[in-house]
């Protein structure tokens, strides 16, 4: 097809939709602009909470790379050592060391089962963001022992509603709390302070400091269950994670990508599945309105068809002038969509929907915009194609006598 042909379809085009309808005209664009934005939308809520989710594991619990022990191993050894070594490697802002022991909680009554887990303060403040989330009382300090600090679903709300399983009973920062560890060593500890960081399995977690969990089992501890790290922003976590394998560490290393793949990989497809059927159905709804709403204009104009066509001009001219008008009521509606996106994502981070495990933003890149936009002018190009060719393709004596 010539160009010249072209330019007389988009002539066309726009000549009809000017002198159409403009209240058809203007509701084509905002059922596609909302069509538009029930792709987007939707996934960028389920983005949102899978990155809001990885960002509170990132910040309160694993690091961006968790360092375990050997495979068969219950314990990482000279823990001393390999924290020297993890210290010194590019890349690595900060390694901290955990010791974790199993251990009942107890206040008035109320019993919780969890994991107490010690911690060196200093370094643990330079890995995890917990220090910054105490909404009651004060973090840990090295070589303190006797207190404790315990997350917000572990100590109890006021309000039991706002519990999410077994709790203490709402201590208070000052309380007395006593723990029997599985060591068979019971101790009775003062509250120092309660933390909250909207992550559900974060404010479940129970922290002393590695000179108190020494003396609960009796030895200066030189092993670890745990190491995590802090890594540079500027480098990727996976290049960190090689550098640690080539500086001779023989542990299990991980980044938070690979936990996060073994723990919630069937909820990201879950996920994935749930974003498919929304943009397959949204493609759907565009395709039936457009389809629609050429399919009435043809039927409309079959008699001026009819003669466009005795004058001689072209069936392709035909065709294209209404493929043309359905994709400048795309373009139009995708513009509408994305302004209505914009304002949405702005709104919501403003004031972002509460989950329980944290705020949720909606979370939309460049490339969601531009894959949506591809696959809406797909449908919308097939839309309009259909009804155009099979009112073109009518003879000539058939369509005048419309």
């Amino acid at each position: 097809m010539s160009l010249q042909h072209l330019k007389v379809s988009f002539f066309l085009a726009v000549r009809g939709l000017l002198r159409g309808s403009r209240g058809s005209l203007y509701l084509s664009i905002l059922i596609i602009a909302m069509v538009f934005t029930n792709m987007i939308f939707m996934s960028s809520i389920i983005m949102g909470a899978i990155k809001n989710s990885e960002q509170s594991i990132i910040e309160y619990q694993t690091g961006n790379i968790l360092v375990g022990p050997k495979e068969n191993e219950q314990y990482i050894e000279d823990i001393s050592g390999l924290l020297d070594k993890l210290n010194r490697i590019p890349g690595v802002i900060r390694a901290s060391a955990h010791y974790s022991l199993g251990a009942t909680l107890k206040n008035e009554g109320n019993r919780v089962g969890g994991t107490v887990i010690a911690v060196k303060p200093d370094d643990e403040r330079m890995v995890t963001g917990t220090w910054k989330k105490m909404i009651e009382g004060e973090y840990l300090s090295d070589g303190e022992t006797g207190e404790v600090i315990i997350g917000i679903q572990t100590s109890g709300h006021k309000d039991e509603n706002d519990d999410m399983g077994p709790t203490l009973g709402y201590v208070r920062t000052g309380d007395p709390v006593t723990i029997e560890y599985t060591n068979g060593v019971t101790r009775e500890y003062r509250v120092k302070g309660i933390f909250e960081t909207r992550s559900y399995q974060a404010d479940m977690e129970i922290f002393v400091t590695w000179n108190e969990m020494e003396s609960v089992l009796g030895h200066p501890i030189t092993d670890s269950t745990g190491v995590i790290i802090r890594t540079s922003p500027d480098l990727p976590e996976a290049q960190v994670k090689q550098t640690i394998l080539r500086f001779g560490v023989q542990e299990e290393v991980k980044t938070w990508q690979d936990l996060l793949e073994e723990a919630f990989g069937r909820a990201i497809e879950s996920f994935s599945i749930i974003n498919s059927v929304t943009v397959i159905v949204s493609l759907v709804i565009a395709i039936v309105v457009l389809f629609i709403v050429i399919m009435i204009k043809t039927l409309n104009n079959r008699r001026q068809i009819g003669v466009l066509k005795a004058l001689g001009v072209d069936k392709s001219i035909i065709i294209n002038n209404y493929l043309f008008q359905v994709l400048l009521l795309t373009a139009a509606g995708t513009i509408l969509g994305i302004c209505i996106v914009e304002g949405m994502v702005g709104l919501l981070t403003v004031f972002p929907i509460v989950f329980p495990d944290g705020d949720v933003t909606p979370y939309v890149t460049p490339g969601d915009l531009i894959s949506n936009t591809i696959l809406l002018f797909i449908a919308a190009a097939i839309a309009g194609y259909i009804p155009a060719w099979r009112v073109a393709s009518e003879d000539i004596m058939t369509a005048m006598r419309s």
